[in-house]
């Protein structure tokens, strides 16, 4: 916009009693306050209306450079479209004002200057960023598929960033006087904006975080330690980061940074922080970042490709196909960098799961495992140890061609036992042959164990009683009960006081244990007892019947008795009565 046009705009609010210092309302309340000049500049200099710096001679540029930055730490309430709009635009054309004044003037960031820059950023970009909108451990926002939400103020945050940014590329900068403004509570507060759902703000924060780390060396260290902080936020506590692409594109231009040998903090961060991303439920999100880091560090140590394809295996998806799909993937870009010694170590357990991944019944999985064959150098290693990988990999790929429903896996499937078979086809043949005696085998043992149950089956059928004998007892038992108090077995009890529950308590215990006098003809009665009930119930050799347990409230039954046995003893209980 035009000098004059931004004077119209100033005239007219200082005609409607408004000036770029009254009726602010901050993002944290509406509280109205004033800005306090850093200087007092000429008297002809009014605090409401300020001039372009243009108009100003040059050596009053500076004091009204820093005037206008004062000014612009005034907070504005943009979730309110209607509320202090003449301010919001004066704020607006002031930023534009000093960014182009950065573009065309040398020798403007001065000592003073920087702290001041540093200030208005802080105060106008730091804030409570309340990320992706959604319950714990729920998945980050998915760009192609909901809308991200905007940030209301981002018309002035842009001119903000950009202006940051252009100072921090300034060569007017220098980093040791800057390090004494810039310190690390401004490098956390920074990475914490990174979580903000607006993808236009986390684009500025990657390119501006990525020239600070290659600025100011001594930042270097912390930028890499907050780093590793929020990714372990993100892995083993909130699984919500809106931001974590952002991070690992400025990590993976950092590792290609890296200077060999390796330190062994870039090797731990790799383990602890990197590795560990790929147990997360949102990995879609950010993967093509997080494979290019992987990749990185391959390329600057080709012996680290042990420990990523272990740590692959470690965090392996056993219920989520579409990330099944995404490992399968990144193994192939690391084993075309690994070399034949870290392949030897890994061999087994990775053919392994290979193995599993070929059998799996979603066709998207089996797919993408059979199209590794297609990878020359993966077929090279193979090659180079196929006397170990044959003996893992031939058996399921035969019995996959067999029984996978899915046609094209099928097909597949051939022409991988092809390529095997035109590798070494004595080998092949050898292992075909232990594979179908191992199922054979495999075989003949579920036979075995089958004939097994069926013989238990069988003969624990013949010892069990007759269920409609059973069913028959379990109705007469549900009589007696309903008939009140029993007395099953018939013994003499001493009943005279009905009242009396310890007389009751000495019945009861003398049907149950039969009492400690009883003669040889009393168990001589009992045994024959047993005799017939056994033999009435089927049951062979005889047995012990459990004796009743007597309860004025419940009478419990555990033996069975036939009809007869039952008439009998009701008959017994009534003139018992």
């Amino acid at each position: 916009m035009s000098m004059k046009s931004l004077k119209k705009k100033l005239a007219a609010a200082e005609r409607s009693g408004s000036s770029p210092n009254q009726g602010i309302r901050g993002r944290e309340g509406s509280a109205k306050r004033l800005a306090k000049p850093f200087y007092t500049g000429a008297d002809d200099l009014a605090p409401g209306v300020l001039p372009s710096l243009a108009d100003v001679s040059t050596s009053e540029r500076l004091d009204l450079f820093r005037k206008k930055m004062e000014l612009c730490c005034t907070l504005y309430d943009f979730s309110d479209s209607q509320a202090d709009v003449n301010e919001k635009e004066l704020k607006k054309q002031t930023l534009m004002e000093l960014v182009e004044y950065v573009n065309s003037t040398k020798n403007v960031f001065s000592e003073q200057v920087m702290a001041d820059v540093i200030k208005m950023v802080s105060v106008n970009i730091f804030r409570t960023i309340k990320g992706v909108q959604g319950s714990s451990k729920g998945p980050t926002l998915d760009p192609d598929e909901e809308e991200p939400t905007l940030e209301p103020a981002w018309p002035h945050l842009q001119i903000i960033y950009e202006f940051f940014l252009r100072f921090i590329i300034s060569n007017e900068v220098d980093p040791k006087v800057v390090k004494k403004f810039l310190e690390n509570s401004f490098i956390t507060n920074l990475l914490e904006l990174f979580n903000s759902e607006d993808p236009r703000e986390r684009d500025y924060l990657k390119t501006i975080l990525h020239r600070i780390y290659g600025k100011f060396m001594a930042l270097r260290s912390f930028i890499r330690k907050s780093t590793q902080h929020v990714f372990f936020k993100f892995i083993y506590e909130s699984e919500e980061h809106s931001g974590i692409a952002e991070l690992l594109e400025i990590l993976g231009s950092i590792i290609n940074g890296f200077a060999l040998p390796l330190k062994e903090e870039h090797k731990v961060f790799l383990e602890k922080s990197l590795i560990p991303l790929h147990r997360v439920k949102s990995l879609a999100f950010f993967h093509q970042q997080l494979v290019y880091c992987m990749t990185q560090f391959v390329e600057k140590d080709p012996r680290l490709s042990e420990m990523i394809i272990n740590g692959l295996i470690r965090y392996w998806p056993l219920c989520n196909s579409a990330k099944e799909v995404l490992f399968l993937s990144e193994i192939e870009d690391i084993l075309e960098l690994t070399q034949g010694t870290e392949f030897q170590h890994v061999e087994e357990a990775l053919f392994k799961r290979i193995c599993r991944c070929i059998s799996s019944p979603h066709f998207q999985v089996s797919e993408r495992a059979l199209f590794l064959w297609n990878n020359d150098y993966m077929v090279n290693l193979v090659n180079q140890n196929k006397a170990k990988i044959f003996g893992i990999i031939v058996g399921p790929l035969i019995k996959n061609s067999k029984v996978h429903w899915n046609t094209t896996v099928q097909g597949l499937t051939y022409n991988v036992l092809k390529m095997l078979m035109d590798l070494d086809g004595e080998l092949f043949e050898d292992c075909s042959v232990k594979f179908r005696e191992e199922e054979e085998l495999k075989y003949n043992i579920r036979n075995e164990n089958a004939e097994r149950w069926k013989e238990l089956e069988r003969i624990h059928g013949t010892e069990l009683p007759d269920e409609k004998i059973f069913k028959t007892n379990d109705e007469a038992f549900g009589n007696i009960i309903e008939a009140g108090e029993v007395n099953l077995l018939g013994d003499d009890v001493d009943d005279d006081d009905d009242d009396d529950d310890e007389d009751d308590d000495a019945a009861a215990e003398e049907l149950i244990h039969g009492g400690e006098d009883d003669d040889d003809d009393e168990v001589a009665r009992r045994d024959r007892e047993e005799a017939e009930v056994s033999a009435a119930l089927g049951i062979q050799g005889g047995g012990k019947i459990l004796s009743a347990e007597v309860n004025v409230k419940k009478t419990k039954l555990s033996d069975q008795l036939d009809d007869d046995d039952l008439d009998d003893d009701l008959e017994e209980v009534s003139a018992n009565q």
